[in-house]
């Protein structure tokens, strides 16, 4: 008697989290400015959206200062996708793929299923973020929602050291979770769509078991933006598209995949 032939189902590829020197992040920088030489078109379009982002933060500093943490949060959601595309271009430029204007805009489309869970754990982070943001302005700020010049008198003023120490921790721990949770998630789900939960979850691996190495990266990430947004923000144009390509890079140097 014939026994029915069984296909085998491949077997789908682990991540596997590899170390990271301390210094890997000067290399991600390096090889992200290479990538952003070879394409300044591209980099300048998805400059000008980081751009964009960073003046709408800057008006709502100046006419609703307690929602600014909200849109800050906001951003953190939103620039990792928009990046999606300039992570498309590092791939192929790695991969030795001819590289074009178009497929960095849809490159997002054909992973829509793998995406759709982060998305909904990154807004609810950032509505959690948003909210926390208002209820410590409520509650050192009992007279009312403060100014523009109230909040820089606040945060300038000693005798206010508790406010600004609480919002910093309650920033940071939200930021922290930000990080961690799309240090290479999203890079992961364009390279291998990835669901969403392996992609957070080998996120958080990455930075945890790569802590120095990571905290670099992330110091880097947030002086070399707050640099770009002095005094203009007309720094974002050039060094938004180039943290885009060095997180690709950061992604390819953090986790390699066993079949």
């Amino acid at each position: 008697m014939e026994h029915p032939v069984v296909e085998a189902r491949p077997v789908p590829a682990l991540p596997r989290v590899r170390r990271i020197a301390l210094a890997a992040p000067l290399r991600w920088l390096a090889r992200g400015a290479r990538d952003l030489a070879a394409n300044p078109g591209i980099a300048a379009f998805y400059g000008l959206c980081f751009c964009a982002m960073a003046a709408t933060i800057g008006f709502i500093f100046r006419h609703r200062p307690e929602y600014t943490m909200t849109f800050v949060s906001g951003c953190l959601l939103v620039g990792p996708f928009l990046a999606m595309g300039l992570y498309d271009v590092s791939r192929r430029r790695q991969q030795g793929l001819p590289v074009a204007f178009g497929e960095s805009l849809t490159c997002w489309d054909k992973h829509l299923a793998s995406m759709g869970l982060l998305v909904l754990v990154l807004t609810l982070l950032e509505l959690l973020w948003g909210r926390a943001s208002l209820v410590v302005f409520a509650v050192f700020f009992n007279t009312g929602m403060p100014s523009t010049a109230s909040v820089l008198a606040a945060v300038f003023n000693p005798r206010n050291w508790e406010f600004l120490a609480v919002y910093v921790v309650v920033g940071s721990v939200f930021a922290g979770l930000v990080f961690c949770t799309t240090a290479v998630a999203i890079p992961m789900t364009l390279d291998r769509d990835t669901d969403a939960i392996t992609a957070g979850l080998t996120s958080f691996r990455v930075v945890l078991e790569n802590l120095p190495a990571m905290l670099f990266w992330g110091a880097l990430v947030v002086a070399l933006t707050l640099l770009a947004l002095w005094p203009w923000t007309l720094g974002i144009l050039l060094v938004g598209p180039w943290l885009g390509h060095a997180t690709w890079h950061a992604y390819r140097d953090a986790v390699g995949w066993d079949s």
